[in-house]
């Protein structure tokens, strides 16, 4: 099973962007070698929910309010039983905290209903899960079992453009974009290897494109 590649059709890429695509993921490979998730999570079902709260949310936050919130609900079965009131205490302080706690329990429903309480390893079917969308199910499929997939969020969108690799801001353009650039391989690494630069160096409002790597051949779209 392979996770659905982005169907949007790409636009043509700027130019210059596939001899820079390898400079790109050169310098990442060097700069973040171990790049991974930094949800914390055990199981499929963590990650889900973790995913989930992340929306809107840094990982930070998210990371401080799941340990109680697992002990509480360790899988599927246990937080299906619990009423959005029930979770909201335990995520007060994620933005957006009540329609989670709302997507979170219809979710654990339907994982009940529908799955045996499992995350399937199915694309269409973590896509229509409450709350989940196709960065969500890409995020799932890759970090819980392995399956090539580029989640495309805020840092990821930002540094595709800002690099050259995309001239994109939907999402799953910029994922198809990507797709394109890269071989199917390193398509997990190059997802959170972006996060951890636009966390790290090339932030929204001030990059430090002094200290960063790719200065000399980053078109720095967008930077003023």
């Amino acid at each position: 099973m392979t996770v659905t590649p982005s169907r949007s059709t790409p636009a043509r890429l700027p130019a210059g962007t596939r001899a820079r695509a390898p400079q790109v993921l050169g310098a990442l490979e060097a700069l973040y070698p171990d790049a991974r998730t930094e949800l914390e999570f055990r199981t499929p079902f963590e990650l889900l929910v973790a995913t989930v709260l992340s929306a809107q949310a840094t990982d930070v936050s998210v990371n401080a309010a799941t340990p109680a919130l697992f002990a509480a609900y360790p899988d599927a079965q246990a937080m299906s039983a619990a009423q959005p009131e029930d979770i909201e205490p335990f995520i007060r302080r994620i933005g957006l905290f009540r329609s989670k706690a709302r997507n979170l329990a219809a979710l654990a429903r339907l994982l009940v209903e529908r799955h045996g309480g499992e995350v399937p390893n199915d694309f269409a079917a973590v896509v229509a899960l409450p709350g989940a969308g196709r960065k969500t199910a890409n995020v799932v499929l890759s970090n819980a079992f392995g399956y090539p997939a580029i989640a495309v969020d805020t840092h990821v969108g930002r540094l595709a453009r800002r690099l050259g690799l995309s001239v994109q801001t939907n999402p799953d353009r910029v994922e198809a974009d990507l797709q394109k650039l890269f071989a199917r391989g390193r398509w997990v690494f190059l997802h959170h290897a972006l996060i951890l630069h636009g966390r790290r160096v090339c932030a929204a409002r001030k990059p430090a494109c002094g200290a960063c790597v790719m200065a000399t051949f980053c078109p720095k779209v967008g930077v003023e």
